[in-house]
This record gives structure tokens, sequence and C-alpha cells, in this order.
């Protein structure tokens, strides 16, 4: 069996690097690497989310409110099917690597908060980050919530977790920018 099918493997594969190889090796790596982002040797979390930003921009100007809510919800799927597959290619459960759960989170935070300027984007962007990168409270929770230890096989259980923690991220950013709208209109 290898490791690119629906099934969880029975042995644990060595942890693998991610490579230009491996994100071109199948779609999902495509996919669960941010179209590349991810392979960033420095912060690919924060370079994933500047992918999504951009990305995000361009969509934005071609697709309204209903187009882009499909695609947020096909990408959820997408995303999840790819976190999974790329995790157990990789053979870790959460590797840095996979930045789709980034994309995904930071196109729904940009598509409740738009129509807004550069600054109130960028401000988004760092809230988002921080709440991603320091896992306070409730993202600390959504991260260990799926996680497996390494070397246990890596099932669909564990690609959802790479998504949900950064779906909580972008809630908590969410929140925080309506609380700043609320008091400060």
């Amino acid at each position: 069996m290898n490791d690119h099918t629906l099934a969880a493997p029975a042995t644990v594969q060595p942890p693998r690097r991610p490579t230009v190889r491996l994100l071109l090796s199948h779609p999902a790596h495509v996919i669960a690497l941010g179209f590349g982002s991810g392979l960033s040797p420095f912060a690919p979390g924060t370079v994933g989310t500047l992918w999504a930003w951009i990305s995000f921009l361009v969509l934005n100007r071609y697709l309204g409110p209903l187009e882009m809510a499909t695609l947020l919800a096909a990408s959820f799927f997408v995303g999840w099917w790819a976190c999974t597959v790329t995790a157990r290619a990789m053979a870790i459960p959460d590797p840095g690597a996979i930045v789709c759960d980034e994309v995904l989170a930071f196109w729904l935070v940009l598509w409740l908060v738009m129509p807004a300027g550069l600054l109130a984007q960028a401000v988004a962007f760092a809230l988002f980050r921080y709440f991603d990168a320091a896992k306070p409270g409730p993202v600390a929770w959504a991260d260990r919530a799926f996680k497996v230890p390494r070397g246990q096989p890596i099932g669909w259980a564990q690609g959802f977790g790479i998504l949900f923690d950064d779906l909580v991220a972008a809630l908590c950013t969410l929140l925080v920018i309506a609380g700043w709208r609320w008091f400060w209109p």
C-alpha cells in the first residue's frame, strides 16, 4: 500500500522532508504545501498566509460572495483530503510545511472582514499569525485535540486536526476584530 491511498498505512514510514520533489509527486501535496509556499525554509506558516492574502485579493476581484463561499466550503473538504494525504506521505502528524490550513483560515478571515483597507487587512494578518503561532487558550486546545504522537498512523482525524486549529485561530481573529469594531466604531 503506498502513502497516497485513502486507507491509513499499515506501517509507519520514517519522516520525510518537504521538497520540490514531494510537492510535485501528487496533486494533494501541491494543495497542502500551498503551491510551494510551504517549502519556505523560514516561517512557512507566515509565507503560506502571505500567499493566502495575495491569492485572496486576486480571487476576490473575480468571485462574488456566493462563489467565494462555495470556494471556501469546497476548499475545506479538498484541504482535509490534501492534509491527510500529505501528512501520511511525510509521516508527520502536523508538518509545518502544510500551509493549506493557513490559506483556508485566512481566506475565511479576509472574506468576512472585506471590504477593508490595507491597514485593516494587515491587522487581520498580524492577529491571525499571532493566534496561529502562539496558540493561546482555545487554539492550543484545538491543536492538541486531534494529535497523535510521531510514529503513530495518521488518519482522517489528524488531517481534520491540521485544519481545525487554524480555523479556531481564524475565529479568535474575527472575535478580536468584531470586538474592536464594536467598542471603537
